[in-house]
């Protein structure tokens, strides 16, 4: 008789920890893919002349969906209205905000933190609730299809979570230099602009950065308040692509994407030393 095989050794087990870390190792793996399949779709599109909704690898890669869009009507003239109302209201909404957190940083007030709180709640507030009300007093004040007015309404919008941002990063600038300041004669808004702003540079690029991005892809403001096509931006432009009975260049649509996202990737990469850097206060304040 043949001897029995001997038996096998039981498997291991998993521990309850090593569990928990797979599904959340899964859960990570399924939101990255949520994420890159997108991105991934994009890519190949812009190069395929037959792009279509699923993803694949182009049979012949072509710079033909570029060729087309690359006009004065669908991309540069959109892509600079775009520049002009970002930058400007970019630049407005972080020039008020620094002035409004001041303030807000420096003096204490017992209302200060209801009226943070505040400030923070009117942020969680969807901007289609006030759309409405907006459209008729733009339009009792001459505002409508005017470059500054959607410039002003934007910077509006940005402003309550701008100064909640703004305010926590100039409370880790010491008000000792401040004072320092002071004492060699300059005012509170010398100090601001010339001892506090520089120091906290890095979170004024986070500010303008988060402004920029959420203005440039904002699509429902420009779209009630502009109605000329030549003030169209870019993100309500992308209209174009999409045909009648269903019909979307997929391409095109994708080769524009591709396009109107640069701007942002381009300032994201120049700021992305300094975002990085954290704050060089050390040192700054002698014992």
């Amino acid at each position: 008789m043949r001897p029995l095989p001997a038996p096998r050794p039981p498997l291991p087990r998993l521990t309850r920890r090593a569990r928990r870390r797979l599904v959340a190792d899964a859960a990570l793996l399924a939101v990255a893919a949520a994420f890159a399949v997108p991105l991934l779709w994009l890519a190949l599109a812009s190069v395929d002349p037959e792009a279509g909704l699923s993803v694949r690898a182009p049979d012949a890669p072509s710079a033909d969906n570029f060729s087309a869009v690359l006009t004065d009507e669908i991309t540069f003239t959109p892509m600079l209205n775009s520049l002009l109302l970002c930058g400007a209201a970019t630049a407005l909404t972080v020039a008020c905000a620094a002035l409004a957190a001041y303030p807000l940083s420096r003096f204490r007030s017992r209302f200060g933190h209801s009226y943070l709180l505040t400030i923070l709640f009117m942020t969680c507030l969807p901007i289609t609730a006030v759309m409405v009300p907006v459209y008729g007093l733009f339009v009792r004040i001459n505002l409508i299809d005017t470059m500054s007015g959607t410039i002003l309404f934007l910077a509006a919008a940005q402003l309550p979570f701008a100064v909640w941002l703004m305010k926590n990063f100039m409370d880790g600038v010491p008000t000792s230099l401040e004072e320092a300041a002071w004492t060699d004669g300059a005012g509170r808004l010398t100090a601001l602009v010339r001892i506090v702003l520089p120091l906290m540079g890095p979170g004024t690029a986070v500010v303008a950065v988060y402004c920029f991005a959420l203005m440039w892809g904002n699509f429902f403001v420009p779209f009630l308040l502009l109605l000329s096509p030549d003030r169209l931006p870019a993100s309500v432009t992308v209209f174009t692509f999409f045909g009648n009975h269903g019909q979307v260049a997929y391409g095109q649509l994708a080769a524009f994407s591709v396009l109107y996202s640069t701007p942002v990737v381009l300032l994201y990469a120049l700021v992305a030393r300094r975002l990085g850097g954290g704050f060089a206060l050390g040192g700054a304040v002698k014992g």
